[in-house]
């Protein structure tokens, strides 16, 4: 076989295997948005449920997922982002950095459902936080920064050692070097780490069934102290716990909670672009 031959077949195959994986994907993604574009209007969107969540809308829901996420980003981007600096620009290459950084990635394996035990052990009775947005979204925060950690700081180690020595030459302290020179063009890939942790966090069903999910409660949270409904959640009671639910209902849940990922991955491409534009390297 010519070396040629060989690597149009090799080519070949990769092309199958990305359609093995893509086509799937394509094909749940459309029928849920065949199924539920149906459901989507207005009263769905913004109206409280209502006959057993039978009827009415599913606005708890989404308001409950967007304050869980933003929640989460509260409690781990800033702690997340700041160990990525510490073992990236401070910590020596130690047996204890390695050993941290190993268990920074086993705990980014641990099922969600580990989590949301640990949540409800920890914040919810231990600290008495009871099942509340806050106890959620610490919870969370905890499930989401190894994800964090572990690309914050292969962004930062991604920038060119050049760019410190440079800084430091010209009289930068090393804080004004991280801050000023290495932050920025470390970013893209920092917000990579920060939207995927967040998009988990707001899919997840586990750790919020512990905490903060309600099963039904048509009306908005007052405080962070109250409970809450989540898209993940409600989707999973309306698809298992209720009889006689509307297949529409279930497909237009599914999908709202699709949009809210997607869009928060959308968002995320375009500020990562910007800012890879601005890039110097």
């Amino acid at each position: 076989m010519s070396r040629h031959l060989k690597q149009r077949l090799g080519y070949t195959l990769l092309a199958l295997a990305a359609m093995a994986v893509v086509l799937p994907i394509l094909l749940v993604v459309g029928i849920i948005v065949a199924e539920g574009a149906p459901a989507i209007s207005w009263e769905f969107l913004t109206a409280m449920p209502r006959e057993g969540m039978r009827a009415g809308g599913i606005l708890p829901a989404i308001v409950g997922t967007v304050l869980l996420t933003l929640g989460t980003a509260v409690f781990a981007v800033p702690l997340g982002v700041a160990v990525a600096i510490y073992l990236a620009e401070y910590a020596r290459d130690t047996t204890l950095t390695r050993l941290i950084r190993l268990a920074i990635i086993n705990l980014a394996g641990v099922p969600s459902v580990v989590y949301g035990l640990f949540g409800l052990g920890l914040f919810v009775l231990f600290l008495r936080l009871g099942t509340s947005i806050l106890a959620g979204s610490l919870t969370l925060a905890i499930m989401t920064l190894p994800v964090i950690i572990s690309t914050a700081e292969e962004a930062l180690r991604a920038v060119p050692q050049s760019f410190r020595v440079v800084s430091i030459s010209l009289g930068g302290t090393r804080w004004q070097t991280v801050r000023r020179i290495v932050l920025p063009q470390a970013l893209p890939g920092i917000l990579t780490g920060v939207i995927l942790g967040l998009e988990r966090a707001a899919g997840e069903t586990a750790p919020i069934l512990f905490t903060v999910a309600a099963f039904f409660l048509p009306r908005l949270p007052r405080s962070i102290f109250d409970q809450t409904m989540a898209l993940p959640y409600h989707l999973f009671v309306i698809s298992t716990q209720v009889p006689g639910m509307p297949v529409r209902i279930q497909y237009g849940t599914a999908l709202v909670l699709l949009i809210f990922v997607l869009s928060m991955n959308g968002l995320a491409t375009v500020i990562r672009s910007r800012f890879r534009a601005r890039r110097q390297w």
